[in-house]
């Protein structure tokens, strides 16, 4: 009889110290109450506390969570209604203060965000909400985190699924969309055609002042070539003038002779000459010019204050074109 109760005894006592023993978890905290108020937490690993006299109030995780917001219709700041939900990342600091600061943290947390979401949202217009997620993003972290930091709880992260708008403004903005891109697409036509007019304006411009350039050294050259045949027909005259003056009847023959012979040039190239008339035998043109001279020599012989000597043809023949027949 006394073995059966010393076995009692210490199945007892065993089971007392099984009770005792709490085994945490690594990434969770138990809060310890002692007849209902708290008075530790449990950290992971081995824990004892006497029972009967404590017991765990709550576990609570400590590793970042993550609670799914779910589908939410917002209307706009501009009256439109859409559609969105998202994702809220946070985690528990503070195990005692989670644990009886807030009934439900995870109810809590959800209400909140929700609020938050459409109160944000909702200050917004349409074109602001599709196009700014990373501002509501951050206002809802930094709304949210301020929240619940008495609940022992940091909001790492706020994240916006999806924005979905009604299908009438969804099929409205491709529409806009579609008119906004063939607006750019005229646009940048226009400003091309607009180019290409401007280059080719250059282009014509350059070829005008290039053309103008070269008409301009066309007409320098040509005046200097008439001034060099000026000079050049001064100073044979000049020479023949001097010949005459000196008596000698060679260098105006020869004058007289190549003016001749550069008229009957002219004649033959001209496209209106049909007949040329040449004296019959080449010794009366010889005479001809011969005589050319002297009615030269006898023009210019008064200006010197000499009388004109007769001149002597080589050759006298038939009279030419140029001489007067007697009377």
């Amino acid at each position: 009889m006394g073995l059966i109760i010393a076995a009692l005894t210490v199945l007892l006592v065993l089971m007392y110290l099984m009770m005792s023993i709490k085994i945490v978890r690594q990434g969770y905290q138990y809060t310890i109450e002692h007849f209902g108020r708290y008075t530790g937490t449990a950290v992971p690993g081995f824990n004892f506390y006497p029972a009967f006299f404590y017991r765990v109030g709550r576990k609570v995780n400590m590793m970042e969570q993550v609670i799914d917001i779910p589908g939410q219709e917002i209307i706009t700041k501009d009256n439109a209604m859409i559609s969105t939900d998202g994702v809220v990342f946070f985690q528990v600091l503070d195990a005692p203060k989670a644990a009886y600061e807030v009934s439900d943290l995870y109810v809590a947390l959800l209400n909140l965000v929700t609020t938050n979401l459409r109160t944000v949202m909702g200050s917004m217009d349409l074109d602001e909400t599709l196009s700014k997620r990373d501002e509501i993003n951050a206002r809802l972290l930094n709304v949210v985190d301020h929240a619940t930091t008495p609940w022992g709880v940091k909001i790492t992260r706020v994240e916006i699924k999806d924005i979905r708008p009604p299908v009438d403004i969804v099929n409205a903005m491709a529409r806009q969309m579609k008119a906004e891109r063939e607006k750019r697409a005229n646009i940048l036509e226009a400003e091309g055609s607009r180019a290409s007019e401007i280059l080719r304006a250059e282009g014509q411009k350059q070829a005008r002042i290039l053309e103008a350039e070269g008409r301009r050294e066309s007409a320098y050259r040509d005046s200097e070539a008439r001034e060099r045949a000026a000079e050049a027909e001064a100073k044979a005259t000049r020479v023949v003038s001097e010949a005459i003056e000196s008596g000698g009847t060679q260098a105006i023959n020869y004058f007289v002779a190549q003016k001749y012979v550069e008229a009957i040039g002219k004649f033959a190239t001209s496209p209106n000459a049909k007949t040329i008339l040449f004296p019959v035998e080449a010794t009366q043109l010889m005479g001809t010019l011969g005589g050319i001279g002297e009615l030269a020599k006898e023009a210019l012989a008064p200006h010197n204050g000499t009388p004109a000597q007769p001149a002597t043809p080589r050759v006298t023949s038939k009279p030419g074109p140029f001489d007067q027949s007697p009377s």
